[in-house]
């Protein structure tokens, strides 16, 4: 009897012959599962992949464009803004007139009555308490992003640190003199700038001496990136040979 509703129940008896069969089977099903599993997974990541950096890009554009909308299209017009017309706003509006203006102050500026105006209102913002610090900072740094001479990082560069035998990514501004920062006169230095990762645009700036600096074979570019990914998007493919003969080349003296 005990038997009889042994063999009568729901749970299905193991192979007398092969006992572990129903392990096995067990077994291929799990591995089954995590195989499609792992698949679906690995789908999700190479999507994640193609689509963030397309969403971001999409998200920053729009964000950058209705930022100008938001500051330009109050003080526009009422014949001059599409929106007050046009059954639907027109995003980016405000983004052109800003490049217009922008450019058109450039064009007074290369004109003698334009100088003159911008020398008057430079005058009266440098005259100004507080508002002259800040009007200062910012116009030397824009002079130093955008001048047309060049003036941006020279060259990409190591520099120990924090520690000897450990080496941080930096980037050179210019070569000073130590007598311009309060040190020797005649003693040939770095101005070296060190960001932080991955905002590029926090950091130190520090001076070192010509021999304390590694000048690397790599682009202000590719160096930022490195930087910017945290250390995962390295250079593409390295110099060519001419071309790390010519960057040998144009180094400063000391380098």
């Amino acid at each position: 009897m005990i038997a009889s509703r042994f063999m009568s129940s729901d749970c299905p008896m193991p192979d007398p012959i092969n006992p572990k069969s129903r392990v096995k089977g067990a077994d291929v099903e799990i591995k089954a599962h995590s195989s499609v599993f792992s698949k679906l997974r690995a789908y999700f990541f190479t999507g994640l992949v193609i689509t963030a950096p397309i969403a971001i890009t999409i998200w920053a554009t729009y964000w950058f464009v209705t930022l100008f909308d938001s500051w330009i299209k109050p003080f526009l017009p009422a014949s001059y803004n599409p929106d007050t017309y046009l059954p639907v706003k027109v995003p980016g509006f405000g983004l052109i007139f800003a490049l217009l203006a922008i450019t058109l102050i450039g064009f007074m500026a290369a004109n003698l009555a334009g100088r003159t105006m911008i020398a008057i209102w430079d005058k009266i913002l440098n005259s100004t308490p507080v508002v002259r610090s800040i009007y200062k900072g910012s116009k030397q740094i824009f002079e130093t992003l955008f001048s047309q001479k060049g003036a941006s990082f020279r060259y990409v560069c190591l520099v120990e640190w924090p520690r000897r035998g450990t080496w941080s990514l930096a980037f050179i501004s210019r070569e000073v003199d130590g007598g311009q920062i309060g040190l020797e006169q005649g003693r040939a230095m770095y101005a070296v700038y060190m960001s932080t990762t991955p905002n590029p645009t926090s950091g130190y700036v520090f001076f070192v001496d010509l021999e304390d600096v590694k000048i690397i074979d790599m682009s202000v570019e590719d160096g930022l990136k490195l930087v910017i990914s945290m250390g995962l998007v390295f250079p593409d493919k390295p110099l060519p040979p001419e071309k790390e003969a010519a960057v040998a080349v144009s180094r400063p003296t000391g380098a």
